[in-house]
This record gives C-alpha cells, sequence and structure tokens, in this order.
C-alpha cells in the first residue's frame, strides 16, 4: 500500500509540475508577443495553453520526473533525520530539481529549451511549481 501511495504521490507531483510549468511557459511567452504590439484573444491563448500541454508538458514532464527521483530520494533520507521537517523538505528538493534541470539544459544544450527559462522571474516560478508539486508529493505520502 505505501508502494502505491508513493507512486500516486510521485505521479501527481509531476502532473502538477508540468501542467503549471507548462501553463506559464505558454501565457508567458503569449505576454512576450503581445508586448510586441500582436493581438492576443483569449481564445488564442487557451486553443494555445491546450496544444502546450499536449504536447510540451509530457516532454516537460520527463525532466520534472527525472529531477523530482533524484530530489525525493534525497528529502526522503533528509526526512528520515528531521521528521519535524518534513513537509518543507520536499517543497525544497522540488524547487532545488527544477533549478538544477534547468541549468542542466541550459548547460548542454546550445540555446535554453524553455523560454520562459530564459529569465529570473521565468525561472523563479518554474521552480515554484516544482515545489508545489513535490509539497503535494509529501502530503499524499505523509503517514
Amino acid at each position: 500500500m505505501q508502494t502505491i501511495r508513493w507512486l500516486g504521490g510521485f505521479f501527481a507531483s509531476v502532473v502538477v509540475a508540468a501542467g503549471l510549468g507548462s501553463i506559464f511557459q505558454t501565457q508567458y511567452n503569449l505576454s512576450r508577443i503581445a508586448a510586441l504590439g500582436e493581438p492576443m484573444p483569449i481564445s488564442l491563448r487557451l486553443s494555445t495553453m491546450l496544444h502546450d500541454l499536449v504536447h510540451f508538458a509530457p516532454i516537460y514532464a520527463i525532466i520534472v520526473a527525472a529531477g523530482f527521483l533524484i530530489a525525493f530520494a534525497v528529502a526522503g533520507l533528509l526526512s528520515g533525520a528531521f521528521k519535524a521537517h518534513r513537509t518543507w523538505l520536499y517543497p525544497a528538493a522540488g524547487f532545488a530539481a527544477i533549478i538544477a534541470a534547468l541549468l542542466i539544459m541550459s548547460a548542454m544544450l546550445p540555446v535554453t529549451a524553455i523560454s520562459a527559462a530564459r529569465s529570473t522571474l521565468g525561472v523563479l516560478f518554474l521552480a515554484l511549481f516544482g515545489a508545489l508539486g513535490a509539497w503535494l508529493h509529501a502530503r499524499i505520502t505523509a503517514r
């Protein structure tokens, strides 16, 4: 039962972090285009967001899942020693996992693959969504 809860928590955390990250990425990009004077009706925003949820979010979810596997292993080990801080260890690990993934991609690729990660604000929001997903995992897997 504990394994099923852990897997459910992991899946939910990845879906939340990748889903919110995808939505943010879409709206961030569209706001940058709108700032250039291009009209951005809500119908276009919604259709683009749905398109990105289908096409971008699954790829981003793989990146998030890889980072979360490592981060949750570390948070799990630390939460054994610091049981009272488990609720905050996981969000910190999720935050760090997204930052690390973005930095690794930036170092390995000739261009920033996730355009929202080209700004400090974008990186911060993506990392916060990682923290939120990891917090959800901590809540689901709490005993």
